[in-house]
């Protein structure tokens, strides 16, 4: 492979720039920088890029890794044991050694012979991370939730419909199917008019405590300044790489509320048909947060105490993420589990039960509408504005029970209304020093 570009290294590290984004963002070179020829057609098959490599990505690569259209040719992570694992995850399914690893997720960005990148990082980095990646000119499947911040959202949304980028949240229970079929039966309106959204979510919580300082390794063991990125600076501690950053303040997205919420309420949102606007008045109580829209339809979040054993007012059958579409003819409830309940003038009937558990985690369905609207250019079904509505929503909600009073929103400015410290908490204060030059891994 030839090179195609006569700057030197100097001219090229100097060549960094911050974006209009909130986060200073350094530029992404073009590939042809570092002597990259042009990807081939996604219409033949995808070149893929992984960034970040954990438990949850192991999971969702692994069902893409038995795609034909779609070959996984890099993957970035901070630290080396993870890199290591991730080649010989890579190489064992494909049956070869040619999966590369590196340290700096951006090194994946400057490379044109990517078209897409999954993005599976926390939570801090996966607004960064996607906008850079659309700034780049890739298409983007990013885990949920996908905005630390209500106003992490509001960029990530623009920023893609800017760029013209195919963008998915993994919301995947959007495209499960008994999940589809409770969200149909309350859209075709079997249940009558809706009265009531009920989504589920843990018990929100968070901290704000430190864990003890240990000495920081060496950034080629576990590149700390660079796991941390856009969050506030703390000391290193071997816990929070080892995933115990959850629940954290700086590192977790609205006191945990959006772990489940963005699944639950985003089926709620799609059930009434809402996927352009959000509700507009939240009210915190005991055990939920009652949010209604400007129709007065009420859609309330139940905090589980126990959410993966016993859920008061729950079908126990159903499982995790159990939502309920109530109306004035009856109700439907699903969960994971697999089973749709359906109950019309008080006499319950179950609608499927294929005896499969947890199958709302399942990604089949979700990693095949990405990858064919990479193809095509139609809008995936948990695009950027589906999930800008679900996200904002859930933080909306997530600050009425932090602040512990009602809150209004305007669902047009997506600002709440008379109240300055809520609008304060849209957003956060970021780092912007966590970055530096593109290191210089290619010839």
């Amino acid at each position: 492979m030839t090179k195609q570009s006569n700057l030197n290294r100097r001219e090229i590290m100097a060549a960094g720039a911050k974006t209009s984004l909130a986060l200073a963002l350094p530029t992404i070179l073009p590939a042809t920088t570092f002597g990259y020829a042009t990807s081939s057609s996604p219409n033949e098959q995808i070149q893929l890029g992984v960034i970040g490599f954990g438990r949850r990505c192991k999971y969702v690569l692994t069902e893409i890794l038995k795609l034909n259209d779609v070959r996984c040719r890099v993957v970035a992570d901070v630290q080396a044991s993870r890199r290591d694992e991730a080649k010989k995850f890579v190489d064992t399914a494909y049956g070869g050694t040619d999966c590369e690893v590196v340290r700096d997720f951006r090194e994946v960005l400057a490379r044109q012979d990517i078209d897409a990148v999954f993005i599976a990082t926390g939570d801090r980095w996966h607004a960064p991370v996607a906008m850079m990646a659309a700034e780049a000119g890739k298409d983007v499947y990013c885990e949920k939730p996908c905005g630390l911040t209500i106003e992490y959202c509001q960029q990530l949304d623009e920023v893609m419909r800017k760029k013209g980028r195919i963008f998915q949240a993994g919301t995947q229970r959007r495209t499960v199917n008994h999940y589809q079929q409770a969200v149909q039966i309350a859209r075709e309106g079997k249940l009558g008019r809706l009265t009531k959204l009920v989504a589920s979510v843990y018990t929100p919580g968070h901290n704000n405590n430190w864990l003890p300082a240990e000495p920081t390794p060496d950034r080629n063991v576990v590149d700390w300044n660079m796991w941390l990125g856009p969050a506030p600076w703390r000391p290193y501690n071997k816990d929070y790489v080892a995933g115990n950053w959850r629940g954290q303040w700086d590192f977790d997205s609205g006191a945990r509320l959006l772990d489940w919420g963005v699944h639950t309420m985003d089926l709620c949102q799609m059930a009434n048909q809402s996927d352009h606007t959000v509700p507009v008045e939240y009210l915190p109580k005991a055990n939920s947060i009652e949010c209604r829209y400007a129709d007065g339809l009420l859609l309330e979040i139940d905090f589980l105490q126990d959410p993966f054993g016993q859920r008061t007012g729950w079908i126990q059958s159903n499982g995790t993420c159990p939502v309920r579409f109530i109306g004035e003819k009856g109700w439907v409830e699903t969960g994971d589990g697999g089973e749709v309940h359906l109950a019309l003038d008080g006499k319950p009937t179950e609608v499927t039960s294929d005896g499969k558990p947890a199958r709302g985690a399942d990604v089949v369905n979700h990693i095949r509408n990405f990858f064919d609207c990479v193809k095509t250019r139609k809008p995936a079904a948990a695009n950027s504005t589906v999930m800008r509505r679900s996200h904002v929503a859930c933080h909306a909600a997530a600050l009425s029970w932090i602040l512990q009073r009602p809150l209004k929103l305007d669902p047009t400015t997506e600002s709440f209304i008379d109240d300055d410290e809520a609008n304060r908490l849209k957003t956060r204060p970021q780092r912007s020093d966590w970055g530096g030059a593109i290191p210089m891994a290619f010839p």
